[in-house]
């Protein structure tokens, strides 16, 4: 009787460890995806036209014209819209004949954009 016992805790003990092992290697799968996924994620190179569509997006959504969610209706932040927008003016004036035309074209459109809407909303309220 008593090796029966000792057969069973024999057997206990190897599928416990067969289970350990199988949740490492596991772990270990998932380790490699996320590093494969944060080696996939490549960013942009920074860029004068990454710094204008990043105020830019961030102005947009401040007004409330991007969700982020389905569900939710966006805020509406104007002051922080109009902090974004007074960043790119900035921007505008410090950058004044150091810019391409192209950079330049850029910035004037996305601020035209920008305080157009910014009027239209800021009227509504």
């Amino acid at each position: 009787m008593a090796e029966k016992e000792e057969e069973k805790k024999i057997i206990i003990d190897e599928d416990w460890k067969q289970q350990a092992q199988k949740e490492k290697e596991e772990l270990a799968k998932e380790a490699e995806k996320q590093e494969q996924a944060q080696a996939d994620r490549q960013l942009p190179e920074a860029d004068f036209s990454g710094l204008v569509s990043m105020l830019t997006t961030q102005a947009f959504f401040a007004m409330g014209l991007i969700r982020t969610e389905q569900d939710h209706e966006p805020q509406v932040d104007l002051a922080m819209a109009k902090f974004n927008i007074d960043m790119l003016g900035m921007i505008e004036e410090k950058t004044k004949g150091n810019i391409t035309d192209e950079e330049n074209k850029l910035l004037q459109g996305a601020l035209h954009q920008l305080r157009i809407t910014y009027v239209k909303l800021s009227g509504q309220e």
